[in-house]
């Protein structure tokens, strides 16, 4: 690639070798990415041969869609391959598969639509027009917040999102889609009298107290899924066991046939939340799957446990 007599390129000759319009290195050069070696007695930009490749990789780099700050800091680091790079290049990976995620769900969102008798179509459209693309879980654990105890352990506040608030599947099918739409709408309409109503163990446990029930009901709806998994009907055993004592040792008294009468009767009376699992089960089923256990069908499978095991020994 010959030079003119002093080794320089013009700007038309280095954007004719880069295969690029001239109106191209000038908006590289402008911004900085691409020094100018001199300037001619024309006041004319020169670039050095090393220009080229400097070139090149700008392309490159916003051919991957890196803007223009992440392009420089790349080039302005010693080596053009190191973390400079990596970190750019990591950073349109998650960008990309959020917009990739929410064309997705764009995409299930219309098929819903389409796919929903016409009598149906305004309703629907109400309900995805109030749920961000891709959706938020927020609204879910504001919802739940508002319902715990005040001041229960941030900790134990946050494991108790985790097993109550579902993660909305990547690559939804239309039916998940509604059902999220459902559970936004759920969670943000008004309760009555401005308050949700709260179970008897907030009230009696207190924060702290409801803090260790949660954690040990966790591990009884866990010993409770295999049952659900496999449909076997509510029965005695570990899970039953687990899932009083959590509730005895919330509320600082033993597990005996009297306090279990009166959990089941307390039980009974707390507020419902079906609709709420329901849908969670919706959002947790994957494509031609069945529905798998949620917090909700753990805690009625083990209600209705302890209802059948009083009921046989009476």
């Amino acid at each position: 690639m010959p030079a003119s007599h002093d080794g320089l390129w013009s700007i038309g000759e280095l954007a004719g070798h880069a295969g690029v319009t001239v109106k191209t290195v000038r908006f590289y050069s402008d911004r900085g990415l691409l020094p100018e070696a001199s300037r001619s007695a024309g006041g004319h930009r020169r670039y050095g041969p090393d220009a080229l490749d400097r070139l090149r990789l700008i392309r490159s780099l916003r051919a991957l869609d890196l803007p223009v700050p992440e392009v420089r800091r790349v080039l302005d680091e010693e080596d053009a391959w190191g973390a400079a790079l990596e970190d750019a290049v990591a950073g349109r990976l998650r960008a990309l598969g959020s917009q990739l995620r929410a064309l997705r769900w764009r995409e299930a969102a219309l098929r819903l639509v389409r796919e929903c008798p016409p009598g149906e179509r305004a309703a629907r459209l109400r309900l995805l027009g109030a749920v961000d693309t891709p959706p938020s879980t927020a609204p879910l654990a504001r919802f739940w917040r508002a319902w715990l105890p005040p001041r229960m352990p941030a900790r134990s506040t946050a494991a108790f999102l985790e097993a109550t608030v579902p993660q909305p599947p990547d690559d939804p099918e239309p039916a998940q889609v509604l059902a999220f739409a459902r559970l936004h709408a759920l969670v943000t309409r008004p309760c009555p009298a401005g308050e949700q109503p709260q179970p008897e163990a907030h009230r009696t446990a207190g924060a702290r107290g409801a803090a260790v029930l949660y954690a040990a009901l966790a591990e009884a709806y866990e010993l409770a899924g295999p049952h659900l998994r496999r449909e076997r009907e509510p029965h005695a055993g570990e899970a039953l066991d687990g899932f009083v004592a959590a509730y005895a040792s919330a509320y600082g008294t033993r597990d005996t046939p009297g306090f279990r009468r009166l959990l089941a009767g307390q039980l009974a009376a707390d507020p419902r939340l079906d609709r709420y699992w329901e849908l969670v089960a919706v959002l947790n089923t994957p494509p031609g799957g069945r529905p798998g256990p949620t917090p909700g069908s753990a805690h009625d499978w083990l209600l209705a446990a302890l209802r059948a095991q009083i009921a046989e020994a009476a």
